[in-house]
């Protein structure tokens, strides 16, 4: 049976559209995961996913793909639905929440090698060059 998990984020991404308000995602970020380095602190980024943030949003059943600007350089941005941690609005932190389970690096890097990719290279744990919304953490409550 298909996980329920890409269809809710995609059901709280068109609520916030519907809303208003900015959708941004939590990410685990792992070796699967491919985001600028420079921008994940203790093993996370928090994403902007918002229509005028991002440049080709593609909300798939596997991953999440787009290009956005970090540092005013673009880059492509690619999230496999299991290292989603949360979708929420920035504005009011209403969303959702999720549980991620860690696989050791031989793990991840195996199914990259098994799919044909490299694998990347250690998260970098070095901190922010400035201050970021992304040390925001969200407050998540229930949907009415």
């Amino acid at each position: 049976m298909k996980s329920t998990k890409p269809y809710l984020i995609r059901a709280i991404h068109e609520w916030c559209a519907d809303q208003g308000f900015t959708p941004y995602m939590a990410v685990k970020v792992d070796a699967t995961t491919r985001v600028p380095r420079e921008f994940v602190k203790d093993g996370e980024i928090v994403l902007n996913i918002g229509l005028e943030a991002t440049h080709q949003l593609l909300l798939g059943n596997e991953e999440i793909t787009f290009q956005a600007r970090f540092g005013g350089r673009p880059f492509p941005v690619v999230v496999p639905i299991e290292r989603i941690a949360a979708i929420y609005a920035s504005e009011n932190g209403e969303g959702m929440a999720f549980e991620v389970t860690e696989r050791t690096p031989t793990e991840a890097g195996s199914e990259l090698e098994s799919a044909g990719l490299e694998v990347a290279s250690e998260v970098a744990e070095e901190p922010l060059t400035k201050p970021a919304r992304t040390s925001t953490r969200p407050v998540l409550t229930r949907i009415k």
